[in-house]
């Protein structure tokens, strides 16, 4: 068989990242490059042609992750004209929905790495892009009166505990609490939409 051209191995690349962005955030950072490779439908033995590491992979899929997500961020704010409270009341909505709830492969990295990064104790560089990351959420949030962290915390609590009490009555009701109470003060809220599909 032929060498890999290069331009097809920027695409195996590209590819590993983006199915790893989704595996970490729905499975855990513990998933095996065996079971990453077969995802992105290529073999075991080509992730040390393209990575130093797993430890590497998961620096490039937490960084991708989150580009994802601040890129989704934009969009909402352009999709609403500029008007920014406008923009976070609808992804505050879509946020605390049953659709995000059950698609973390595809939602908010702050909540779908929490725990990862929590008890890792690998990448300096992975830690630091999740705090960036949960930094700059943080700001895209913020309102006149507030810095946004408290918004963060209640938004990423309640959907990390809505998905831990996933099939009981319970789950929808912290959805449901976190979005009153979040939404109630600015204003009335949109209906929650289903996400896009996220990088």
């Amino acid at each position: 068989m032929g060498r890999v051209s290069q331009a097809q191995a920027e695409e195996n690349r590209r590819r590993v990242v983006e199915t790893a962005s989704r595996l970490f955030r729905e499975q855990g950072t513990h998933v095996s490059v065996a079971d990453l490779m077969k995802a992105a439908g290529l073999t075991h033995g080509g992730f040390y042609k393209q990575f130093a590491s797993k430890e590497a992979l998961v620096d490039e899929a937490t960084a991708h992750a989150f580009d994802g997500f601040a890129r989704l961020r934009e969009d909402g704010l352009e999709r609403h004209s500029g008007e920014r409270d406008a923009a976070q009341r609808a992804l505050i909505s879509t946020y605390l929905s049953a659709e995000h709830r059950d698609s973390a492969a595809d939602g908010c990295p702050a909540a779908g790495l929490a725990s990862d990064m929590a008890r890792e104790s690998g990448s300096d560089t992975a830690h630091r892009v999740y705090a960036e990351g949960v930094a700059d959420f943080a700001r895209w949030l913020s309102t006149e009166d507030e810095d946004g962290l408290a918004r963060l915390c209640t938004m990423v609590g309640a959907l990390v505990l809505a998905r831990a009490t996933e099939g009981s009555p319970v789950s929808e009701e912290i959805l449901t609490a976190a979005r009153a109470a979040l939404t109630d003060a600015s204003g009335p809220a949109e209906p929650p939409s289903p996400p896009a599909r996220r990088p």
